[in-house]
């Protein structure tokens, strides 16, 4: 067969996609691992959920802040320079956090992590949005969306056996060999911009950041009132989101008994059905919806809210049942997560460029998981796990009725 110029560009883009799938995906191996360390952090350091809950939002909020800067960052400098500090440094103060010998200190790290985690997405947004034009972006993005929740998996498995057989500290110092592995290969990899330019060149030569002073950049993106409606709904999103991420482990060892290793190994379902979630969205709301993407995310985040409710009332009598409802949960979590966090408001930065507007929505998004941690690790203490699920599927539900005024809101039209 004939080796045509569109074989070619079709082989790019896809070796493209799956650069930035392994590359942001091993982010998580230096942050979610830190659920395999809760148990024992808990037990060594005699800390109450609440102080956990301290901990766990410091990520959170630094890591919201970051993005709001690295976005404008990523606009600015070379994004393989950007994710290689990103990865190194994480990893770095993964392996400083085992060192830990105290809430301060363990906070202090935790909270310099989440800035650092922070350098991953919106570069890799940015990488996208040069390679993919709007038509086909939710398609990458969703494909690029299943590599968190695969790694996610591989690290939930990978730091809850290292914790079982190292103690907690080895849920830290293992994952961060990998992100440094994982470094090494998006440089010599990765390539940021295709042959020619960025694939959606209207675009660029209506808003380019890059050559605009910084304070017209950051107004241009705090401006617009659609993007804070993502902003928001990603906040509640998240909010529900990283109480299963954070404190389902816990909750499965204290509802069910067993050990961390057990526990987390029945958790890794949850990014199983975020995988399928990711890819699912993305590809219905380029085939069918024509690049609308919020009657999706409306939808899928009533069904999340739902699910957690069920979950609340079954978790408990049935092992089994709480790990298919768990699958489902984290289908019903990132299917909307993805569109929000990247797809939707690449679609819709009009003046500012495309990282500038996935880091606004991520700096609120992530303002919303650090208050959820805390909110979640309060209700737990006080009132136990029944009050912390119903703080969580409120949380979904009131996401999906921030964002449906944009019910109708697609790339090119706004």
């Amino acid at each position: 067969m004939t080796d045509t110029a569109s074989d070619r560009w079709s082989r790019v883009q896809a070796h493209t996609v799956w650069m930035l799938w392994i590359t942001y995906g091993s982010f998580y191996f230096c942050r979610t691992n830190i659920a395999a360390a809760v148990p024992g952090i808990m037990d060594e350091f005699d800390l109450d959920r609440t102080q956990i809950g301290l901990i766990l939002g410091s990520l959170k909020l630094c890591y919201g802040i970051g993005q709001f800067v690295n976005g404008q960052l990523a606009e600015r400098y070379s994004a393989r320079v950007l994710l290689a500090i990103g990865m190194l440094a994480s990893a770095t103060l993964n392996v400083i956090f085992g060192f830990g010998t105290g809430l301060y200190f363990l906070l202090f790290v935790w909270a310099c992590n989440g800035y650092f985690q922070a350098l991953g997405w919106t570069p890799s947004m940015r990488v996208a949005a040069n390679w993919f034009v709007h038509r086909r972006r939710g398609r990458a993005i969703g494909i690029i969306g299943t590599g968190y929740q695969a790694t996610a998996v591989a690290t939930y498995v990978i730091s809850g056996w290292s914790a079982e057989w190292l103690g907690w500290r080895g849920a830290l110092w293992i994952p961060a060999g990998l992100l440094v592995i994982s470094a090494l290969h998006m440089l010599l990899f990765l390539r940021e911009v295709p042959p020619g330019g960025t694939v959606d060149a209207t675009k660029r030569r209506r808003a380019k950041p890059a050559d605009a002073p910084w304070h017209r950049s950051v107004v241009a993106v705090i401006s617009d009132r659609r993007l804070w409606a993502l902003a928001l709904a990603l906040g509640l999103l998240n909010a529900c989101r990283y109480g299963f991420l954070d404190w389902g482990i816990t909750h499965l060892m204290e509802v069910h008994g067993g050990g961390v290793g057990k526990n987390a190994l029945k958790y890794a379902v949850l990014p199983l059905g975020g995988i399928a979630g990711a890819a699912t969205t993305g590809w219905v709301t380029d085939r069918w919806l024509g690049g609308r993407r919020i009657p999706v995310v409306v939808g899928v985040m009533v069904l999340l809210g739902m699910l957690v409710l069920i979950y609340r009332a079954s978790a408990s009598a049935s092992l089994f049942g709480s790990v298919v409802l768990l699958a489902l949960i984290g289908f019903a979590i990132y299917g909307p997560q993805v569109l929000l966090v990247g797809t939707t408001p690449i679609d819709l930065a009009r003046r500012a460029g495309p990282a500038a507007a996935v880091g606004l929505v991520n700096f609120v998004g992530y303002l919303g998981a650090f208050s959820g941690d805390q909110v979640t690790g309060y209700l737990a203490d006080a009132h136990g796990w029944d009050s912390a699920l119903w703080f969580w599927a409120c949380c979904a539900f009131a996401g999906a009725v921030v964002v449906a005024p944009l019910w109708n809101a697609k790339a090119g039209q706004l």
